[in-house]
């Protein structure tokens, strides 16, 4: 796409074309219709291309999205809004009004931070990605409070603004980068905007090993229904505890995001440095939500639910009793055996189970190689649950607990 074409698609032509384009169908027939309805061959195609980004930027950006442009990179890299709006309301509880977002990419988090009432300069170095961003900041109303300017992140004067929000790019050549170093803008612009700025937040990629976490900096990962979806640092005075995960419900929609945050099933802190105790397998096994596991933090989580270890180096916790939790989905143990796949057929086969949810920790062993070998038959469900104890391999038979352990009520 070129800038023309965000030129042409926010014209009367354009809008008009797009509110052709707005339902589902053959797009070859769509085509034909469009063009037969008069309207200009290109400007069709960029907009039947417009309205299938937006129905998959949908699943992130929710009703906001049907009015936004898109890039192919722009829906892919986009913040979910539940956390963008969030974070957008941490950082305007903590009393900042003037911010800069640099690499503003379509401006997902550009638009929380204005629906959160902050005046918010978005920068973007790739032009036709500026121009969409710019064009998203207008239809969604947010021109009073929200500009964007394309330039490149390290050459934009930061003087004048309070708080800073930084997304790096983690791409490379289509693959995803790992090394913080490898970023763009890099890792010591990064480190160099939080010392100027003291109210910074940096989004990094889950995966950050915490030896790269600058001291005194808050390292928070966000989950929302089980999936990871982000990983930031908070600076100065945003920075409340060294290790946060955060669990949002996912039931929100993007005004109630910016104004007051996504809800939030809860949050666990923490030292980040604390190990859980090991004990003897209970009547019940915990699997911790990812965020919790990413920010260290499953000695916090089995203080909560009164828990141990099954092993010290594996994240699945155990306890004689249940416990509701939003950080963890819970079992019941009926069975727990050596590893081996003769044994495990025969007793699933006397179980009747027919359905088997197949989860592993600490094991080479895959459920698509595992799940052919056992021969499911059967009315029954049952989970199990293939670990190691003391190095030993075992597989806990389960069933899930009546009272949901996991609930985001």
């Amino acid at each position: 796409m070129e800038i023309s074409d965000v030129e042409a698609l926010r014209s009367a032509a354009g809008v008009a074309a797009l509110s052709g384009a707005a339902t589902q169908g053959d797009p070859l027939a769509s085509a034909t219709r469009l063009r037969a309805a008069g309207h200009d061959p290109h400007l069709v195609s960029l907009a039947l291309t417009q309205q299938r980004l937006r129905r998959s930027a949908a699943v992130k950006l929710g009703s906001d999205a049907a009015v936004m442009l898109f890039t192919d990179d722009a829906v892919e890299q986009a913040t979910r809004s539940s956390v963008a709006g969030r974070r957008a309301s941490r950082l305007a509880r903590s009393g900042a009004r003037r911010v800069v977002d640099l690499g503003c990419g379509a401006g997902s988090d550009l638009i929380a931070l204005a629906r959160a009432g902050l005046d918010v300069t978005g920068v973007e170095r790739d032009p036709v990605t500026a121009a969409v961003a710019a064009a998203n900041v207008a239809a969604l109303g947010f021109a009073d409070r929200a500009r964007v300017i394309c330039a490149d992140a390290t050459s934009v004067e930061l003087d004048g603004y309070d708080a800073a929000f930084l997304d790096p790019a983690r791409r490379a050549g289509g693959r995803r980068v790992f090394d913080p170093d490898a970023y763009s803008p890099p890792w010591s612009f990064l480190l160099s905007v939080a010392a100027r700025i003291p109210r910074t937040v940096v989004k990094v990629a889950p995966g950050l090993d915490h030896d790269r976490i600058p001291p005194g900096a808050e390292a928070e990962w966000v989950s929302e229904r089980g999936d990871v979806l982000e990983a930031a640092l908070w600076f100065g005075p945003l920075a409340e505890s060294p290790r946060r995960a955060t669990l949002l419900s996912g039931a929100s929609s993007p005004a109630a995001s910016g104004a007051g945050g996504a809800p939030a099933a809860g949050e666990i802190t923490g030292s980040g440095e604390r190990e859980a105790s090991v004990g003897e397998i209970g009547d019940y096994v915990y699997d911790p939500d990812g965020a919790v596991i990413r920010a260290h933090l499953v000695a916090e989580l089995a203080d909560r639910i009164e828990g141990r270890l099954l092993d010290p180096a594996i994240a699945y916790l155990t306890t004689d009793s249940p416990h509701t939790t939003p950080f963890a989905r819970g079992y019941r143990v009926e069975d727990v055996l050596p590893f081996g796949v003769k044994r495990l057929r025969a007793e699933l086969a006397r179980r009747g189970v027919g359905r088997l949810e197949i989860k592993k920790r600490g094991t080479a062993v895959t459920p698509e190689q595992l799940r052919p070998q056992l021969k499911l038959n059967g009315p029954n469900a049952a989970t199990l649950v293939l670990t190691r104890v003391s190095g030993a391999p075992i597989a806990l038979i389960c069933s899930q607990l009546t009272v949901s352990t996991n609930s985001f009520a």
